[in-house]
């Protein structure tokens, strides 16, 4: 089995080049390979469904991830 470097690792990051506002969604585009729009729309969706419990966890990932 090889090693892994600190380049290699697979980490959750803000991605703040393609960012709207603070960068969650573009980074979660780039960590799951999706297209950082369908997250959005996904997080406006779940938004509206959940009452806002989203708005929350999308300011904590903000914070924690970089």
């Amino acid at each position: 089995m090889t090693k892994l470097t600190r380049h290699d690792e697979r980490n959750f990051r803000l991605d703040k080049t393609n960012a709207k506002i603070f960068g969650v969604c573009a980074g979660a585009g780039r960590y799951f390979d999706a297209d950082p729009t369908l997250i959005r729309i996904a997080l406006v969706l779940a938004t509206v469904l959940l009452t806002g419990i989203t708005i929350p966890l999308y300011i904590a990932a903000a914070l924690i991830a970089d």
